[in-house]
């Protein structure tokens, strides 16, 4: 699978697609090298069980095949909750699997948490975020099986995020460097660095990030995530929120030598805030990831 993973295209620079953003991606297609979409905000999910699930904007196609025609999509899902433990949603997979057909884009993704869970009328709830997994072995071999399953859908490479966390999940049979780097030994997908969320991480729960990076296989990482955040009661959130940290860039230049399979670096930042800070920061975060990955090259 390594192999696979070499011989996915190097995309360079992508944006991270909001619905606040579609003026500025048409006006600005040559700003970015690739899109990447959150598949789930073009649809409506009309929950597990009805014939017609999803219901997809009527607008959606329209957009999308502008955009494609310019530049190449890709998928990065929050839909699937692969860490639920009630049920696994193939419906989900096999939307996405659809969407891959449609838009051929050459790799997709999704978080390692769960956002899905069993009410106790029978009903599911979603939970609004990005809940974290315990590192067990009874959830390696779960993920694991679902990660098969989703590769043997989709003919395109799949990634897992590493994800945020606020609350640490006592008496877990592994840390976070070790759970992924099983995984994806194991499964053969390859992974997202969501450096964000590490940094957030670190200073939430006092460690070095350097620390986690050193004990990860970065040979695993297809995508970079990037993006900012923001300090509330003493909590520092992963609020995608405005500029990357210092901190940040900082870690995506130390690291880039030892990720030979870094195909792309995505600036992150919810639709939310883009009426706040207007596209000159885009622009400014687009032009600086570009600059990092010129002077790899060099």
């Amino acid at each position: 699978m390594t192999d696979r993973l070499a011989s996915l295209p190097k995309l360079g620079v992508g944006l991270s697609y909001q619905d606040t953003l579609p003026e500025f991606v048409l006006e600005n297609l040559d700003g970015f090298d690739f899109l990447e979409i959150i598949p789930d905000i073009f649809w409506t999910a009309h929950g597990h069980g009805p014939e017609r699930r999803y219901e997809e904007k009527r607008e959606a196609d329209a957009f999308l095949s502008k955009v494609a025609a310019r530049r190449p999509i890709i998928c990065h899902s929050v839909g699937l909750s692969i860490g639920s433990a009630d049920r696994f949603d193939a419906e989900h997979v096999g939307q996405i699997a659809a969407w891959q057909q449609r838009y051929g884009f050459p790799w997709h993704s999704d978080h390692l948490s769960f956002n899905r869970l069993e009410h106790a009328s029978g009903h599911t709830i979603d939970v609004g975020l990005t809940v974290p997994v315990p590192y067990d072995e009874a959830v390696l071999d779960m993920i694991a099986g679902r990660v098969e399953h989703i590769q043997s859908r989709i003919p395109v490479p799949f990634l897992l995020e590493n994800n945020v966390y606020y609350f640490s999940i006592p008496e877990q049979e592994m840390g976070e460097a070790e759970f992924l780097n099983r995984i994806t030994a194991r499964t053969g997908c390859g992974l997202l660095l969501d450096l964000h969320n590490v940094y957030c991480n670190s200073r939430n729960h006092g460690f070095d990030p350097r620390e986690l990076l050193d004990a990860l296989d970065l040979t695993r990482v297809v995508e970079v995530h990037l993006g900012g955040g923001l300090e509330m009661d003493g909590v520092y959130m992963d609020a995608h929120s405005g500029a990357t940290p210092e901190d940040v860039w900082l870690l995506l230049e130390e690291i880039l030598p030892r990720m030979p399979n870094l195909c792309g670096v995505v600036f992150e930042m919810f639709g939310a805030y883009y009426p706040m800070v207007g596209p000159g920061l885009l622009h400014q975060e687009l032009r600086r990831a570009r600059q990092v990955l010129d002077r790899r090259a060099a």
